[in-house]
């Protein structure tokens, strides 16, 4: 039989399904943290790589002996069906893990580090990242795939991932930056990142990660963050044909998603914000939060 690419949202969303195994999410949420464990665990696309590539830069020195990001800081979710334990030793300490959990599913006892994004950008850099490997190049718009953005199941939507971190923001082993900042300052972020990790102040290593986490950088490295680790362990199981494309150092811009949007999905997203994240947090706008977070890491 051929495989083939999801060309439709419903077929797209049974490719997800198939994503992560009963089996390798129990032992994922099962894993019981070490309290100096650090926790990477942004909402998709709002800049989980680059910060595991900022964390492993800072607790290994600044080395690059690794094929896949994902190599040297798993995927606490997907581990199991990538053939890793989560209980193995890793390349340095801290231990770090990649994940998209929110704070109500994460496992609890180390600590954690959450990159938010603007939601409309977040969307659509998602939906260039699927375009070409877990659905059919150009067969699914724009505009469908922010409804399904939109419409994703409560315990995997950004506006309830969003909430639970900023519900915690105050707590000492949180860390909630914003991938808007760290564009704006990334030697700022990369501090606040040692500091978090209680590493020693040691210029020339931070300056070290800075330059490694930047885009010209990770860029001409973009082989070891394009997740074909994940890919070859993963298409099969999810019925994919093999040889699909997915890069997660993309432009390196900010504020590049609301103009390919149309004034309608614009709205809907606003109103999504008002009613998850302005009734509770009483923050009017996706910019609000960047001036209250921007406040409490001043």
């Amino acid at each position: 039989m051929t495989l083939t690419r999801p060309r439709t949202i419903a077929e797209m969303q049974c490719v997800d399904q198939a994503f992560v195994s009963t089996t390798g999410l129990r032992r994922g949420l099962g894993y019981t943290p070490g309290a100096s464990d650090i926790f990477i665990s942004p909402y998709a696309k709002c800049g989980t790589t680059w910060m595991q590539q900022i964390v492993h830069g800072l607790r290994s020195g600044g080395s690059m002996d690794f094929d896949e990001i994902t190599e040297v800081v798993p995927w606490l979710e997907l581990a199991h069906d990538m053939g890793v334990d989560v209980n193995a030793p890793q390349v340095a300490a801290p231990r770090a893990f990649k994940s998209h959990l929110g704070w109500d599913d994460i496992p609890k006892g180390g600590q954690y580090i959450v990159v938010l994004r603007d939601p409309v950008d977040a969307m659509v850099s998602l939906y260039n990242f699927l375009d070409g490997w877990r659905f059919e190049a150009g067969a699914i718009s724009l505009d469908d795939f922010a409804a399904y953005y939109l419409d994703r199941a409560e315990s995997n939507n950004y506006w309830t991932h969003a909430a639970s971190w900023w519900r915690q923001r105050d707590r000492p082993e949180v860390l909630l930056l914003a991938f808007e900042q760290m564009k704006g300052d990334l030697p700022r972020a990369v501090n606040l990142v040692a500091d978090f990790m209680h590493l020693p102040d040691d210029p020339e290593l931070r300056q070290l990660a800075t330059r490694q986490a930047g885009f010209e950088f990770m860029k001409e490295h973009g082989r070891q963050f394009d997740d074909h680790l994940l890919r070859a362990a993963r298409d099969e199981p999810c019925g994919l044909p093999p040889g699909g494309k997915a890069t997660k150092v993309a432009s390196g811009k900010v504020g590049t998603g609301k103009p390919l949007v149309t004034e309608k999905i614009r709205a809907e997203f606003n109103t999504r914000w008002h009613e998850e994240m302005t009734r509770e947090f009483g923050l009017d706008s996706y910019a609000a939060l960047l001036r209250a977070l921007a406040s409490g890491n001043a």
